[in-house]
């Protein structure tokens, strides 16, 4: 793997490989956690709006060259970014590229597309409230936080939304998107040389700015229990939250170890309690959400409602227990999980499109890449410093639960 910084700010991520396909991904420092109160839902309207015509291309000429060109291609606004990216043959690498490069630079943001859009965004907010997972989500982050963002949705709120104008969406744009505040990461088999050599060529002219300095508001989770009736469900959704905000690099693998024991995958102490000994759920895990702007471990899993109440004593149980595990974690015990860490996210990046977009997101959010393969290089780890973590970590959950 090769970086570089371009003379314009512009980071460049390069990964060689043997294959005929090149996958590349656009990373913009301008998702969901940059926006104020006011602007809401603006960083996803930009998403969507950069698609809808540029000053060369109508949005159905971007259509069809996408479908000509890529196998794969996609966007995608998060709280912590905003991606684009995609997979082609090599030998189509910089007619991609180019178009992409387009999209992003020359958007005309033309009036007579915005009322159309803000109503695909309003029918995608419905969808949205449709998925009784992602509700649930939305609903604990809503009910967990009284000041930080990702209390409302990635996409904002239909009220909000459709008060902007184009004037609106323009500004937010010119904020953020600028070469400087983006990342690139190209995975291929072309070499490195000729990447710089098409990246510098299409990304020469945007725009550049000196980036202000923001901070991310974090704040503790609410420690509350909160229940939502959802008419037409016939199962019920429940997740706990607890923050992680304060956690350093070294705690945050460290609660990842933890979690390969306590919440992921079929032999873990919450699937084996909850959903094998006793069935009462179809699937349970335990995960975390690093990303700046996130920062929280969670638990979720889907039961019936006449058993909401005793698979959250089981997991209440079963937390009382487990910060009070001793002779547990071995050095060969956490060798092992280390180990499969170690395989699952290598595992997990094997495709390049998947590499692709996890340099450049690391590299986008902590200032290096690395991070993505070295986490789990750590040394010395001992039972008491993993005790010490969890104890910080699994106390004052907020609590989700909807139900039919």
């Amino acid at each position: 793997m090769e970086k570089i910084v371009l003379d314009n700010g512009l980071k460049l991520i390069y990964t060689n490989t043997k294959t005929d396909i090149t996958s590349f991904t656009i990373a913009i420092d301008g998702g969901a956690i940059k926006e104020r109160e006011d602007e809401i839902g603006l960083s996803h309207i930009v998403e969507h709006m950069v698609f809808k015509g540029t000053k060369s291309r109508s949005e159905i000429d971007i259509n069809k060259e996408c479908d000509k060109i890529f196998g794969f291609h996609n966007a995608m606004t998060n709280y912590p970014y905003v991606v684009y990216y995609g997979t082609s043959l090599s030998e189509d690498f910089e007619r991609g590229l180019e178009l992409y490069s387009d999209i992003i630079l020359n958007p005309t943001f033309e009036e007579k597309y915005f009322k159309e859009e803000i109503s695909v965004i309003c029918e995608e907010l419905k969808e949205w409230s449709d998925d009784v997972s992602q509700h649930c989500e939305d609903k604990v982050l809503y009910n967990g936080f009284s000041k930080r963002r990702i209390k409302d949705l990635i996409i904002g709120n239909e009220s909000l939304i459709k008060k902007y104008t184009i004037e609106d969406v323009k500004k937010y744009y010119n904020k953020y998107y600028h070469i400087n505040n983006m990342v690139i990461s190209v995975v291929s088999s072309i070499s490195f040389e000729e990447v710089i050599k098409i990246v510098k060529n299409y990304f020469k002219n945007g725009y550049i700015k000196e980036k202000e300095k923001e901070s991310i508001i974090y704040e503790k989770n609410i420690n509350n229990i909160f229940y939502e009736y959802k008419e037409g469900i016939n199962s019920s959704k429940i997740q706990y939250i607890f923050s992680i905000d304060e956690l350093s690099d070294r705690e945050i693998t460290i609660l990842r170890i933890f979690n390969s024991y306590f919440g992921e995958g079929t032999s873990s102490v919450l699937y084996d309690e909850i959903r094998t000994k006793r069935g009462l759920v179809y699937d349970i895990k335990g995960f975390l959400k690093n990303e700046s702007g996130i920062k929280l471990y969670s638990i979720s899993l889907g039961t019936s409602k006449e058993n909401i109440e005793l698979a959250m004593k089981l997991i209440d149980d079963n937390i009382k227990k487990t910060v009070n595990l001793k002779n547990i974690f071995t050095e060969e015990k956490i060798q092992s999980i280390l180990k499969n860490c170690k395989l699952k996210r290598m595992l997990g990046l094997e495709k390049s499109i998947t590499l692709s977009f996890n340099t450049a997101i690391y590299e986008l959010m902590y200032g290096d890449c690395n991070l993505l393969f070295d986490e789990f290089e750590i040394e010395n780890i001992t039972e008491n410093e993993i005790l010490e973590v969890i104890n910080k970590v699994l106390k004052n959950p907020t609590i989700q639960v909807i139900t039919g």
